[in-house]
């Protein structure tokens, strides 16, 4: 804990942290607000905007008596440059704080425009409160006098600048510098002409840019989005939770009833819910803008389906649908499988398992998670308590196999703070991120060696002489960075390990899990807060899939079943040779992402039941299409990477028929002969609570406790912390590990030995993650984003492309599982030679591919 030291506060004396912001401890310790526009607490200072003023004074001894005295300042200051000393004394209520606070306020009003009535940001407008709490009633600027400037001026296609409402407090700016990492914003000109600008082409190009409308101050910065669409307190706030990518990220949907949509509630924004312990006060422009798909009646699924003689898919009733799949799944008896996407809850994932499982068939997939190891998060994840924010002098977080950028992107907000703070920063890819500006150590390895060679960090003795091909990219760095690790790790307060599956199949991002494992074993960092493994899913629920027993070979709560039952190939296998003969397919389009369950779905004589939100290229195959609810139209719970139980609640009208994933497993189980369906999804948690002991003692209720944080955003004083809202409906609940349970140190496990890929001429394909993609739930869902979906591409050395006569921008055919597609070329020297780097979810002339680590692609310029 921080020294405390004396802070007396217009006469009143408070004990608070030595070297606190002093904005911060006024509020914190005082209850005292200091009006602020520049300052942000997660920002820190900038002391541009002067609204902060205040009296203050500091003690020195007395020139005569040597006595200590407080020494006022001649002239007001400014809080927010100011860090707490001891003694340190401040006034915020007298007649020059009040006449210098009006002063300023009367100056950033003299150029601002009139026009609250219309502004997005009125009802929730720092400069509007402060105005009325603070401001002149009058003016005394002449009209002509008025800077008139740009009303509609697009920073990019998603975010666009109200000039003349700018006050140029940079937040913005820092927000992108200091947080994001991304300087893509900057100031133009000097004075009353001053502009923000971008400087980047494409214009604005952040995937986390939607935040800056959240901390401006003003009505300047406003989403294409939002923009003109619904007034602040016009809105009703449901909390949710993020269902794009394992963080867990707690949002708020902005809800209204809309006479366009016929009186039906729609999703106006989303916002962030305050989270310190998971997103703090940020969300990506992807979980912010996918939302429109879950209004989208025209696409939606309506109805259930069933084919007809005549081999269409034909609306029919619930009774009629559920009967028939009841009667494909009776004659199947255990010749049944199941495959799931990574968007269904935990009620979801528990409920159909247990449907498929009790039919005496293990035969369960949750695709497309090419992560694996739940088991072993189970074992030695990170501790209750973890908080990324406290790491930093003396801790280490390593990264391996993983893009954080794209596939985490506020871990990589977090993870990069950490960094800065002090931790130690270590990379373990095949080729290099973002993440690397800010790392102490970037291992490179080849494809297939990442198990390897983290587990020779974790064997004792580990030296240099254990890989060989490793060297650091951080340009001050000359000491070899394995040599840093292994030293770093041993040394090390705190650890936490990121694991990640690029490059990698199921068995070895399961090799690299237990080599990170075996890590935090042998260096005994397990069963605390702030220590352990994290995997880096696919999806927003994978962990979640794991602990229900979404899986051929552990049950629910990593029981290992008896008789594993067939894995996602295994599945695919057997609807070719008929040992599977009803597939049930919830939340996930397989044809879409891989041209062998195309295959296998097309020719198959098995019976297919899909459950989706929309008609995707796997329903279209299906013999019968159940309408499932997107997460806005229920309540469910996920559970995020670092095994946080959290839940989300409904926010408008189911479309349609549809129903959750849960109740329709449940209503076809009733047809069984298993019981009544739950009466709601709490009900089906508490049963998962008595039956899954990791899940023990966790309710709705629970999942609803809030307790204070800080900084205090999204309260009252809205110029302080922005518009991103408090937390009112639950912080979450995270599970314990067994290691903080058990007395015992777990013990290492085997790894396999390392991939070695054979080009012969051709390059190897890997599928590494891109947040923007062409996925068909997120192209239909964030309409706004539809220009930063890419023209398909693939990414390769400057040296390959060199060889081939490529330049940046070409054309170039690949040919990857027996398929000729066609991509630009992008150079990056930070893919290794003999690599072509591939997005996962973009689609080559409309055709999906699905490039396993495995396979070869042959390359050539388009034209040649």
């Amino acid at each position: 804990m921080a020294d405390l030291v004396k802070l007396i506060i217009d006469d009143t004396e408070y004990e608070v942290p030595k070297g606190m912001n002093l904005v911060d401890a006024a509020k914190r310790y005082a209850g005292v607000d200091i009006p602020v526009f520049c300052y942000h607490p997660k920002l820190g200072h900038d002391g541009n905007c002067r609204m902060c003023l205040v009296e203050l004074a500091t003690p020195r001894p007395n020139r005569d008596t040597g006595e200590m005295e407080l020494a006022w300042f001649p002239t007001l200051q400014t809080a927010c440059t100011q860090s707490v000393s001891d003694g340190m004394a401040i006034r915020t209520v007298t007649d020059v704080v009040t006449n210098g606070r009006r002063e300023i306020l009367e100056f950033l009003l003299s150029s601002h425009p009139l026009d609250c009535p219309i502004c997005d940001k009125g009802g929730e407008c720092p400069l509007q409160n402060l105005t009325m709490r603070h401001g002149p009633g009058t003016s005394r600027m002449y009209w002509d006098e008025k800077m008139h400037l740009g009303k509609h001026i697009p920073l990019g296609e998603i975010i666009y600048l109200d000039q003349e409402r700018c006050i140029q407090c940079a937040r913005c700016i820092r927000f992108q510098d200091k947080i994001a990492g991304e300087r893509v914003l900057d100031f133009d000109a000097r004075g009353r002409h001053s502009r923000i600008i971008t400087n980047t082409d494409p214009g604005f190009d952040s995937i986390f840019s939607g935040n800056t409308t959240d901390i401006c101050p003003v009505g300047a910065l406003t989403s294409a989005d939002f923009r003109f669409n619904a007034r602040p307190w016009e809105m009703a706030q449901v909390a949710t939770v993020c269902s794009h990518c394992p963080v867990g990220c707690n949002m708020t949907f902005d809800t209204r009833t809309d006479r366009e949509a016929e009186g039906r509630t729609t999703i106006k924004r989303v916002m962030p819910r305050q989270n310190e312990a998971v997103n703090e006060v940020w969300i990506c422009d992807k979980g912010r803008f996918t939302h429109h798909h879950m209004m989208d009646r025209q696409e939606r699924i309506k109805s259930p389906k069933k084919r007809d003689k005549n081999g269409k898919l034909v609306e029919v009733t619930w009774e009629e649908a559920l009967d028939a799949v009841a009667m494909h799944l009776t004659n199947a008896k255990h010749e049944i499988a199941a495959l799931a996407g990574g968007r269904l809850s935990n009620e979801d994932y528990y409920a159909i398992q247990k449907l498929i499982r009790a039919r005496g068939s293990n035969n369960l997939s949750a695709y497309p998670h090419a992560v694996a190891g739940g088991e072993l998060t189970a074992q030695v994840g990170v501790g209750v308590g973890t908080d990324l924010q406290e790491l930093g002098a003396g801790d280490v977080i390593l990264v391996a196999a993983t893009d954080l950028h794209e596939s985490g992107p506020i871990w990589f907000l977090r993870v990069k703070a950490a960094a800065e703070r002090g931790a130690t920063l270590i990379t373990l890819n095949g080729r290099g991120t973002d993440l690397d500006k800010y790392t102490d150590a970037s291992i490179r390895v080849s494809y297939g060696e990442e198990a390897f060679t983290l587990d020779a960090l974790a064997a004792s003795g580990a030296s240099t002489q254990m890989v060989k091909k490793s060297t650091a990219k951080k340009a001050s760095q000359e000491a070899d960075p394995i040599q840093i690790a292994v030293n770093t790790l041993a040394q090390a307060e705190n650890v936490v390990i990121f694991a990640g599956s690029e490059g990698l199949d199921e068995a070895g991002a399961h090799d690299l899990a237990q080599a990170a494992a075996n890590v935090l074993i042998n260096t005994d960092h397990v069963g605390r807060a702030n220590n352990g493994l994290i995997i880096v899913w696919p999806s927003a629920n994978g962990q979640g899939s794991s602990d229900m027993g979404f899986r051929h070979d552990y049950a629910p709560g990593y029981v290992p079943v008896e008789h594993p039952g067939k894995d996602y190939a295994g599945i695919l296998a057997a609807l070719g040779d008929g040992s599977v003969k009803t597939l049930l397919i919830a939340g996930a389009d397989p044809v879409f992402h891989d041209p062998v369950a195309e295959a296998a779905l097309r020719t198959t004589q098995s019976t297919v039941i899909v459950l989706d939100i929309f008609e995707t290229e796997t329903a279209k195959l299906a013999d019968i299409v159940l309408p499932i609810q997107s997460i806005g139209e229920r309540e469910g719970t996920f559970t995020s990477g670092e095994r946080r139980v959290q839940r989300f609640y409904p926010a408008i009208e189911p479309v349609g028929d549809s129903l959750p994933d849960w109740l329709i497993a449940q209503r076809i189980g009733e047809k069984m002969g298993m019981g009544s369906p739950a009466v709601s999804p709490a009900s089906v948690l508490r049963d998962i609570a008595e039956a899954v002991p990791i899940y023990t003692g966790i309710t709705y209720q629970g999942l609803a406790q809030v307790e204070p944080q800080f900084p205090d955003v999204g309260g009252d004083d809205l110029y302080y912390g922005g518009t991103a809202f408090q937390n009112h409906h639950g912080l979450g609940i995270q599970w314990p590990s067994f290691s903080e349970q058990e007395a015992d140190r777990p013990a290492p496990g085997k790894v396999g030995k390392p991939t070695k890929h054979k080009l012969d001429g051709g390059f190897l394909a890997v599928p590494v993650d891109a947040l923007v993609d062409a996925e068909p739930l997120f192209a239909q869902g964030a309409p706004v984003l539809g220009e930063r979906i890419p023209v398909p591409y693939v990414r390769l050395n400057p040296a390959d492309a060199d060889k081939l006569s490529l330049v940046q921008g070409d054309a170039v055919s690949i040919t990857l599982n027996g398929r000729m597609l066609e991509a630009n070329t992008h150079l990056d020297a930070r893919v290794p030679e003999g690599v072509a780097a591939i997005p996962r979810e973009l689609q080559l002339q409309g055709a999906p591919l699905h490039a396993t680590p495995a396979k070869i692609a042959r390359l050539e310029k388009l034209g040649a």
